[in-house]
C-alpha cells in the first residue's frame, strides 16, 4: 500500500523534486515529518542518498550512518584532511540528493564537514555541499546535539555561535530555507494543541499548567498505563518489576546478527525476555495493518513464534528483520545503489510497562503515565512525552509540572524567531512587487482558522529570549 501524502506533504514533496535548493523541513510532533521523508526516498526520481546521525535512526530510515557514508572521522572534525577513494568519489559524483534525517543531532562542525566532504569529493569547492541538493528533516525543539566532553565543548565555544546544525558556517553564505509542516494530525482537541506548542516554545502560563496538572492528577485505570521515564534505571526497574510479578518462567528470544552493525546500537533487545502475561510494545508496522509501530499488546502464547493481543484481536508475531545499508556507485547501471550489510533478526517487541521519552519518540499512545522524576534534565524532553499522546483524557502526571520542566534551548527558540521574522518580511516584499499569488505547487497550504487563531495565541506570548512564566 503506498503512502499517501496530505496536499501540504505532496506540495513539499514537489518544490524538493523539482528544485535544487537545501531546506530544513520541521514542524511539530504529529505533523508528519516521517511519512513525507519516507514518501521522498521510495518515490524520489533524483539520485539518492538518505543518512542519519546515529545507527538506529540511520536504520529507522532505511540509510547509512553519516560518519561511516561519507568516512568522516569521529569526534571534532576541524580541518582535518578528509580521505576518500576513488569509489567515494564516484558516488558522491552522481549523487543529486542527500537526505538527512534527525538533523537536530548534527552538530555545526559535522554540518561542515558534510560540506566539505562533497565540495572535494565532487571537485566543486566554490558552492555550498558541492552542488548536491540537501534536505534536512528533524524538530529542535526535540532532540539537540548530544555535547562532547570539556574540550569538545571548548573548540565549539571558540569557533560557532553554538553547537546547533543551523549555526554551521556554511549557512553564512547559503542561508537555510526553512519550511514547517503545520497540520498535526496526531491530535484533534485545539485546547491540548496549544498546550503542547507552549510546551514547545517554553512559553507556559500559569492556566496552561493548570490544564496539564488538573488532566495529569487523575489516577490511571489499572496497572497497564504505559509509562513514560527520563531514565532507563526507572524503565528498567518498573519493566523487571511487573514481569517478575507475572507466573512461571521467562522465556529468552535471542537475536541473530549478520554483518557489520557498526558498533551495539541495536533496533531491539538482543535477549527479549518474555512471559504470558507481558505488556509488549510493537517495534515496527506490520505490512497487513495489523499493528503500527508503538501499538501496545499483550503476550497470551509463547511457542517458535509469539501471540499477541492487540486491541481484542489475537495475532501472531513472527521475527521481523532490520537491514543495514550501505550505499555505493554501480557503473553497470551509472546509479546510485543501496546494497545490505548486515541484518537484525528479533521479534518486534519490547517489554513495555514503562519505556524511556527518547525510545517513544515517534510513536502515539492513547493514554500514558509522564513520570519526570525529580526533573526533566534536557531541552524539549518533556514538550515529547507529552506530544505523544492523542488526547488530554490520556495524559496522567506521576507529579504535577514545575517550570522546572519546562526546558527550550535559548538559541533554537531564537532561530526559529528569526526564520519567521525572515518569512515574514520575503512575503511583504512579495506582495509590493506583485499582488499575484504564486503558483498552487510552491504555496504552502494555509492552517485552519482555528489551526491559526492557536498557532497566533500561542506564538503572541513569545519572547526570544523570555522566561518561563508560570
Amino acid at each position: 500500500m503506498g503512502i499517501q501524502l496530505t496536499p501540504e506533504q505532496l506540495s513539499i514533496y514537489e518544490r524538493i523534486e523539482r528544485g535544487d535548493g537545501h531546506l530544513f523541513i520541521t514542524g511539530r510532533a504529529g505533523t508528519g515529518k516521517s511519512t513525507l521523508l519516507r514518501h521522498l526516498t521510495e518515490s524520489s526520481k533524483k539520485q539518492i542518498i538518505v543518512c542519519a546521525p546515529t545507527g538506529v535512526a540511520a536504520l529507522n530510515v532505511g540509510g547509512q550512518t553519516i560518519h561511516s557514508l561519507l568516512k568522516l572521522p569521529l569526534g571534532v572534525i576541524a580541518e582535518a584532511p578528509l580521505r576518500q577513494s576513488a569509489e567515494l568519489k564516484r558516488m558522491l559524483g552522481k549523487l543529486d540528493l542527500l537526505v538527512i534525517d534527525e538533523i537536530s543531532m548534527v552538530n555545526a562542525d559535522l554540518m561542515d564537514a558534510i560540506d566539505r566532504s562533497l565540495r572535494q569529493a565532487r571537485g566543486v569547492r566554490s558552492v555550498p555541499f558541492g552542488g548536491v541538493q540537501v534536505v534536512m528533516f528533524g524538530d529542535p525543539y526535540q532532540l539537540a546535539p548530544v555535547p562532547g566532553d570539556a574540550e569538545e565543548r571548548a573548540y565549539f565555544a571558540d569557533h560557532y555561535a553554538s553547537m546547533w546544525f543551523f549555526d554551521a558556517k556554511v549557512w553564512r553564505d547559503e542561508p537555510i530555507e526553512v519550511v514547517e509542516l503545520v497540520h498535526i494530525h496526531r491530535q484533534s482537541d485545539l485546547e491540548f494543541k496549544q498546550a503542547l506548542n507552549a510546551v514547545r516554545h517554553g512559553t507556559v502560563t500559569a492556566e496552561i499548567a493548570q490544564l496539564l496538572n488538573d488532566a495529569g492528577a487523575r489516577t490511571p485505570p489499572g496497572d497497564e498505563v504505559l509509562t513514560l521515564a527520563t531514565r532507563n534505571d526507572t524503565v528498567t526497574r518498573i519493566n523487571a518489576r511487573e514481569l517478575a510479578r507475572l507466573p512461571g518462567k521467562s522465556k529468552t528470544a535471542v537475536a541473530e546478527v549478520s554483518g557489520d552493525f557498526g558498533g551495539r546500537q541495536y533496533p531491539a533487545d538482543v535477549d527479549l525476555q518474555l512471559k504470558l502475561g507481558a505488556q509488549v510494545m510493537f517495534l515496527r508496522n506490520d505490512s497487513e495493518g495489523r499493528w503500527v509501530n508503538g501499538s501496545l499488546g499483550k503476550v497470551v502464547d509463547i511457542g517458535g513464534t509469539v501471540w499477541v493481543e492487540v486491541d481484542g484481536e489475537q495475532h501472531e508475531v513472527e521475527p521481523a528483520v532490520w537491514e543495514q545499508f550501505r550505499y555505493s556507485y554501480s557503473p553497470t547501471t551509472k546509479e546510485i545503489k543501496r546494497d545490505v550489510v548486515a541484518e537484525f533478526t528479533q521479534f518486534p517487541l519490547r517489554l513495555a510497562w514503562a519505556v524511556t521519552i527518547h525510545k517513544s519518540q515517534g510513536k502515539t499512545f492513547e493514554r500514558a503515565i509522564i513520570d519526570l522524576g525529580s526533573r526533566a534534565f534536557a531541552p524539549g524532553q518533556t514538550y515529547v512525552a507529552l506530544s505523544r499522546l492523542t488526547s488530554l483524557e490520556g495524559l496522567y502526571l506521576s507529579r504535577p509540572l514545575q517550570p522546572r520542566d519546562i526546558i527550550v534551548d535559548q538559541r533554537v527558540r531564537r532561530f526559529i524567531h528569526e526564520v519567521r521574522e525572515r518569512d515574514a518580511a520575503r512575503a511583504a516584499r512579495q506582495d509590493l512587487r506583485d499582488e499575484q499569488p504564486a503558483p498552487a505547487a510552491a504555496q504552502q497550504p494555509a492552517e485552519t482558522a482555528a489551526e491559526e487563531d492557536t498557532r497566533d495565541r500561542v506564538d503572541a506570548l513569545f519572547a526570544p529570549d523570555g522566561p518561563t512564566p508560570f
